[in-house]
């Protein structure tokens, strides 16, 4: 079992027995990854490569030497399908820059966290490669044309033609080729990470380190400044990405000569490239692997998309006709946000405290219902819940619960507009009374419908103390 070969790995390099070892979680990667636990912590590594596992394991060591911050790798297996590396921790850039993310706006923490990264990167770039031995990259040792069509066809394969579009392939092939012409003619003697996204950046004691560069090869430094600042989840604004291009070239000048003209025209095809690539990524891994994760991440490459071909492309005239059809499709229009947004309304009882939010975002809103007139104060009502017909009429009759979620509609409306308008994945919305039977249940199962109606948006509604689930789903 490889538990059990990583356990013999951490006997023979510490000298102990592994007290615990516990598998991690692994979003796009087939390779698995566990932490071992006892007198350190270290992280056990299991890949189904062993041609990517050497590659890893040789480039770790070679940027190790050079002083990059990288994991340690302290021990490998014979046929290195297993290896222990340094343990970083269980912070992800990604997770770090959270709220960023998720409200638009990226404070100085994130800022200063995004800025150490963008400036690590042309040290990577030049000082990794040199004395870099890129015949032991896998599956290819530089970036060229066979890497362009390969990434190209993987968009029109596993994206592309998933969609169901028709189109005509003599057309596209002719783009790609001159896209390739494009994308290749600058050499350089630089090393590519080629996954760089904050997804592969750790940080540790406020220092970004490298994670997860086993795909690299020798390339242009332009893909990974596109891979890193179009990253469709991260959704850096359009001025914090200019600050972070401009904290590059700062960086980059103390390699190289930057004639910042050719820099972003070449860096504008980049980014096409990379949103195609990072397109067939998705498709692949979401649509027929079924892995949530990137199936979610479509529309905010789509959104990417859409952004770049405001600005024609005029070397590819079908492929950009192409994609502006692509980014039209009823499935990845504008309207179709709502796929994205789960509201979760509840009605509870104070005495049994206000319901946590399963989805961990820790926000949304609390109504308190018990200003409004109480039907459980009637004996003919206290067996009775808000969706029965009596209760409604009393508090419809009595018209304060109607005032009342008039103002709740007007706060809740807004606040999911922009969620959607944002991208944002969860909602929670609360109603307490006394009981949690009658004002609470009525006021939540109305608000689910209104907002269901009206936007169309997944919601899961819970009367807590009834016990009672309903399932609003998305629609079309």
């Amino acid at each position: 079992m490889i538990t059990d070969e990583l356990k013999r790995l951490y006997q023979k390099h510490t000298g102990a027995t592994a007290t615990d070892i516990t598998e991690l979680s692994a979003a796009g990667s087939n390779r698995r990854y566990f932490r071992l636990s006892g007198p350190v912590s270290l992280i056990g590594v299991s890949g189904t490569s062993q041609e990517e596992n050497h590659s890893f394991i040789y480039m770790a060591t070679h940027f190790r030497e050079k002083g990059l911050p990288v994991p340690q790798v302290f021990i490998q297996s014979d046929d290195q399908s297993c290896y222990l590396q340094e343990d970083l921790g269980d912070t992800l850039l990604f997770q770090a820059i959270e709220k960023g993310r998720e409200s638009g706006s990226f404070d100085e923490t994130e800022k200063t966290l995004l800025r150490k990264t963008i400036r690590l990167l042309p040290t990577l770039q030049f000082k990794g490669a040199e004395g870099f031995d890129f015949n032991q990259c896998h599956p290819q040792p530089e970036f060229n044309e066979r890497s362009v069509l390969w990434d190209l066809n993987y968009f029109k394969y596993c994206f592309l033609k998933a969609t169901g579009m028709e189109f005509q392939e003599n057309c596209l092939e002719d783009d790609f080729r001159k896209m390739s012409e494009v994308l290749l003619q600058d050499h350089t003697p630089t090393f590519m990470y080629r996954d760089f996204q904050s997804r592969n950046v750790m940080v540790k004691a406020g220092e970004p380190w490298f994670i997860d560069f086993q795909g690299g090869r020798k390339g242009p430094i332009y893909y990974d400044v596109a891979s890193f600042l179009w990253q469709a989840k991260a959704k850096f604004p359009a001025e914090l990405r200019q600050e972070l291009i401009t904290d590059y070239l700062e960086a980059l000048r103390a390699y190289t000569t930057v004639d910042e003209t050719h820099f972003y025209k070449q860096l504008r095809h980049f980014v096409l490239f990379r949103t195609l690539q990072v397109l067939g990524a998705y498709g692949f891994r979401g649509y027929f692997e079924r892995k949530p994760h990137f199936i979610q991440s479509v529309p905010f490459a789509i959104d990417n998309l859409r952004q770049l071909l405001q600005e024609d492309y005029p070397e590819y005239p079908y492929l950009c006709a192409l994609l502006r059809d692509l980014t039209n499709l009823p499935q990845f229009s504008n309207n179709l946000r709502k796929d994205r947004l789960t509201v979760r309304i509840a009605s509870f009882s104070y005495k049994q405290g206000i319901p946590d939010d399963p989805s961990d975002n820790g926000g949304g809103f609390v109504f308190d219902c018990r200003a409004i007139h109480n039907p459980g104060k009637y004996e003919r009502y206290k067996p009775l819940t808000g969706l029965d017909e009596p209760v409604i009429r009393f508090l419809e009759e009595d018209g304060e619960i109607t005032r009342f979620l008039e103002h709740v509609y007007e706060i809740v409306d807004a606040s999911v507009k922009r969620y959607m308008e944002r991208g944002f994945t969860h909602l929670m919305i609360s109603f307490g009374c006394t009981g949690g039977q009658h004002r609470s249940v009525y006021s939540a199962q109305h608000t689910a419908e209104h907002i269901h109606s009206k936007f169309g948006v997944r919601v899961e509604l819970v009367h807590r103390e009834q016990n009672i689930e309903q399932l609003f789903n998305a629609t079309i």
